[in-house]
Parts: C-alpha cells; sequence; structure tokens
C-alpha cells in the first residue's frame, strides 16, 4: 500500500510508522489521520509491536489548522468523534504492544496522541506541549483523560492552562512517559525495546493492555475478575509452557506470541 503521510516499514515482527510532513512538523492533516489509522489496522495483522514516531526535528505538531482553509470553519466536534476517537481507539485496543519513540516536540494532538500509546520514549531534546489554550481551545484527543492520569490533577491542570514546554526529562522524573534518553542513544534504545516486544509473550501483552486499560473504570471486585480470566488464559498459552520449560532449563525462552 502506497502513503503520502506516513512511511511504513515492517521488519522483524516491528512495523515503524512514521509521520512524514517534516515541513510542518508532522501536523495532522485529515489524509494523515486516515493514513496512519491504516496503518495501525495494517500493523495488527502483521506485526508484533508498533513503533511510531516522527520525520525530522518533530514528532508531531498537532492538528494541521490550515488542512481545509479557514480555521474558523472547522467542526471540532465532528473531526474528533470522526476523525480522532477512531484513531486513539485504534492505538489503545490495539491486541499489540504500541511505542510512541517521541524523536522531537510534540504539541497539542500530537502529544496526547503519543501519550495514548503503551509505551513512551522520548529523546531527552523532546518536549511535549499541551499547547491548545495557546489558540483558545481545550486540550482533546484524549488528553483531559490521559495526563491526569499519568502525572495527577495538579500537574495536569497546570500544564493545560499555562500551555508550558515539558522536557523530556521532566516528564519522565513526573511518571508522563517511561523514559528520556539521550538523543545519541534515542534510536538504538528504541530499536532494543521493540525487538524486546516483538520477541516476547504476545498473549500476555495483550492481557496486560487490557487489564491496565480497563482499571481505571472497574471497582475492585470486576479487576479481580478481569484479572483471573486473562491469568486463565495466559495460563493456558504455548509461551508460558515455553516460558516455564526455559526457566527449568536456565535458558532464554523462544515465545511464539501465542
Amino acid at each position: 500500500m502506497m502513503y503520502q503521510t506516513i512511511r511504513y516499514q515492517l521488519e522483524d515482527g516491528i512495523a515503524r510508522i512514521t509521520l512524514s510532513r517534516p515541513e510542518v512538523m508532522n501536523a495532522l492533516s485529515a489524509l494523515m489521520r486516515r493514513e496512519l489509522r491504516a496503518a495501525l489496522t495494517r500493523a495488527v495483522e502483521e506485526a508484533r509491536v508498533v513503533v511510531l514516531t516522527g520525520e525530522g526535528r518533530a514528532f508531531c505538531s498537532g492538528q494541521d489548522l490550515q488542512d481545509a482553509g479557514d480555521p474558523s470553519q472547522i467542526d471540532f466536534e465532528a473531526v474528533l468523534n470522526g476523525e480522532y476517537v477512531p484513531l486513539l481507539r485504534a492505538i489503545t485496543e490495539a491486541p499489540i504492544p504500541v511505542i510512541a519513540a517521541v524523536n522531537g516536540a510534540a504539541a497539542g494532538a500530537g502529544a496526547n496522541i503519543a501519550l495514548a500509546c503503551d509505551v513512551v520514549i522520548a529523546a531527552e531534546s523532546a518536549s511535549f506541549i499541551q499547547a491548545f489554550t495557546r489558540i483558545g481551545l481545550i486540550p482533546d484527543a484524549g488528553g483531559t483523560h490521559w495526563l491526569p492520569r499519568q502525572i495527577g490533577l495538579a500537574r495536569a491542570m497546570g500544564a493545560m492552562l499555562f500551555a508550558d514546554r515539558i522536557t523530556a526529562r521532566q516528564a519522565a522524573d513526573w511518571g508522563m512517559i517511561w523514559e528520556a534518553v539521550p538523543d545519541a542513544e534515542f534510536a538504538a534504545v528504541i530499536a532494543a525495546r521493540a525487538a524486546h516486544l516483538a520477541q516476547g509473550p504476545g498473549l500476555a501483552y495483550r492481557g496486560v493492555k487490557q487489564a491496565l486499560r480497563q482499571s481505571f473504570d472497574l471497582d475492585l471486585a470486576s479487576a479481580l475478575a478481569l484479572e483471573a480470566r486473562l491469568q486463565g488464559e495466559a495460563g493456558q498459552s504455548a509461551d508460558f509452557r515455553e516460558g516455564v520449560r526455559a526457566f527449568l532449563e536456565k535458558r532464554a525462552p523462544r515465545f511464539t506470541g501465542g
């Protein structure tokens, strides 16, 4: 499949999706949103892990306000419900891990798409900006859901009201992302993290995603019941049997993802 706004590469079970509009800091046009969603759907069918990153000096600068002409004529509610919600669900409901490799600035919806991913790894030169109030909007693309759960209400409120730049190191210290790594090591760290997940127990990863994604919406009894059901499925898997054999034989496991 040919894409105009993204690049898609598949190798060793890793689908690398690169936002590729560097001339506008990978701003999200309608076409890019459609292509990104299609690429995520494709990755679920043929990969074991997704790496989402940006080309050039930015990860993603958010909504392309000039994509459809006059920004004042954008029906944001319709765009969010019709385009962003399906895209965010494609990330969060994917049965395989999705890594956001934040190579540079992640602003507005671009920041929140990164935060929707399962693991966020950022270069130390990268930053996150909830830029919406700078142009009279509220945070969207799931930001009002993810951020207070990741860093607490006080920090989320400040980040969104002041629209301050949050460095990658600060984001890691706050628990907003998994890790910030030196720029010189960024590519190697992403490759190693992706390879680790691609070689891991796919069914277990799927269960981890489901249990954690639902945990905020469940009471304790429901969470324990879901946990037990998912563990029962994992306990019947070929990967579990291989993991036990490898442990007893004192060797690295060779998981198949089933």
